[in-house]
């Protein structure tokens, strides 16, 4: 019994020896290495400065050899751009005047109610439209002086030049190589953590330790989320914040722009509830925090909406509300219309202006082209994210002025402190048509004139 016992372990520590692989245990070994620096990278100089705040200054050091790079290389690139034809307003009344001045010999005075010639004012304004078009253009990627070295930007510029190609070709191994991983580790540990933190929070009553618990693991996980995209931020008038019991408003180009603001002060979030990865977050998110998720059924209620808006704002206790009220993204280079529901409440209103810098990434999200998860993994292989986010002084409604008018005025301070373009239509016609209201408008100002016109004669 003793022998075969003893030939058993001879045969199985045989066995072991010859399975033994000398190549595979170094493999470990160089992978579990690989793997302690890369996370111990990870938590010295990106995870624990987001936790107190602070920045060692590498992402502004980055953005400075980028654009030392993109300013020697420019001259290197045969640009292609087109200038944009610029087309004065005049008014309906004096356009027809000239075109049937210049189209019959007769006097103004006499001529019949309607002409002919009048038709050609309507084919020109639709014609202008097509060169001009003030609103589609809004929701494509805006166009570049120079090219950023991203294939995806290249459409109006040529390479003429083998170094200019090589360069590409690095850029390209760092981004994907080197840079995409690191965002999305970063991506995933912001994540994760809020989930797991904000769920835990929840478990605490209600109370001052449990508001700055969950302020702090907010702006903690936001900023790891900032620098998941190697986001450049700059804030400005850091006195004008948004104050609990206010809501905040700003133009929108991107769902990121929630985590831009987020990460330099706690909000609460307005929209509706989703499901799948989106839906955990936000469940967890609201029991550490009064965020305002709506079913999809409440939605279309403006009344149920706008009642549990006031309720929030009521409470000066309770964070300030963050609210686009545009209702979808532009391409940062326009604000459009407001909608007036987060006007109508009566609270202060605090803008904030947020204009990207397109040389380093696009961060207009066209969700009619892209994807959630397509558009976010092109942000994390672009060179960086660099904004400037302005905090313009808190604003209230004047008196005898109503909800449109209170939403126009705070949308021009956006706009004129952003240096984006003011315009009056709205953000929906992205996916919808031209209101009839708007048909409707030049009727009358076309009949309005021909009445008025009839009028004068009858008088004379």
């Amino acid at each position: 019994m003793q022998t075969e016992c003893k030939c058993l372990m001879v045969n199985l520590k045989m066995g072991l020896f010859l399975d033994f692989n000398p190549f595979d245990n170094l493999l470990c070994i160089l992978l579990g290495i690989s793997f302690t620096v890369w996370f111990t990278l990870l938590l010295v100089f990106i995870i624990v400065p987001a936790i107190f705040g602070v920045s060692f200054g590498i992402r502004q050091l980055y953005m400075k050899t980028l654009l030392k790079i993109f300013e020697a290389e420019a001259e290197h690139v045969v640009y292609t751009l087109y200038n944009e034809c610029v087309i004065e307003p005049t008014s309906l009344e004096e356009e027809i005047k000239e075109i049937r001045r210049s189209g019959s010999n007769r006097d103004l005075d006499h001529a019949s109610e309607f002409e002919m010639s009048d038709i050609f004012y309507f084919c020109r304004q639709g014609v202008e439209s097509i060169m001009d078009d003030e609103v589609t253009k809004r929701f494509s990627a805006e166009e570049l002086e120079s090219w950023n070295l991203l294939t995806r930007s290249n459409y109006n510029f040529q390479h003429i030049s083998l170094r200019l190609t090589v360069l590409w070709g690095l850029g390209v191994v760092i981004r994907y190589g080197f840079l995409l991983p690191l965002r999305v580790t970063l991506a995933f540990t912001g994540v994760g953590l809020l989930v797991v933190l904000t769920s835990i929070i929840g478990f605490l009553p209600n109370g001052r330790m449990k508001n700055f618990l969950s302020e702090q693991v907010h702006l903690m996980c936001y900023r790891i989320c900032v620098r998941a995209l190697t986001a450049i931020i700059t804030y400005h008038d850091s006195e004008n914040k948004p104050k609990n019991g206010g809501i905040c408003v700003a133009n929108h180009t991107s769902p990121i722009d929630v985590i831009i603001l987020a990460s330099d002060g706690c909000y609460a979030m307005v929209g509706q509830i989703h499901g799948g990865l989106m839906g955990v977050i936000q469940k967890s998110m609201v029991k550490a925090c009064p965020h305002i998720w709506f079913e999809r059924s409440e939605v279309k209620d403006r009344h149920l909406v706008a009642k549990r808006l006031s309720d929030h704002v009521e409470d000066k206790t309770k964070l300030p509300i963050l609210i686009f009220p545009e209702g979808t993204c532009i391409n940062n280079t326009s604000v459009m219309m407001f909608k007036k529901g987060s006007f109508e409440i009566g609270s202060t209103v605090y803008p904030v202006a947020i204009k990207y810098d397109p040389r380093f990434g696009d961060a207009f999200w066209n969700s009619s082209q892209f994807g959630m998860v397509n558009y976010l993994l092109r942000m994390m292989s672009s060179w960086a994210i660099v904004c400037s986010v302005w905090y313009l002084p808190p604003m209230t409604r004047e008196e005898g002025e109503d909800a449109v008018q209170f939403a126009n005025r705070v949308k021009a301070a956006i706009a004129r402190q952003g240096g984006l373009v003011d315009l009056l239509w709205d953000g929906g016609l992205k996916r919808g048509k031209v209101k009839d209201t708007f048909k409707e408008e030049q009727q009358k100002l076309y009949s309005k004139m021909l009445v008025g016109t009839q009028e004068d004669r009858s008088r004379s």
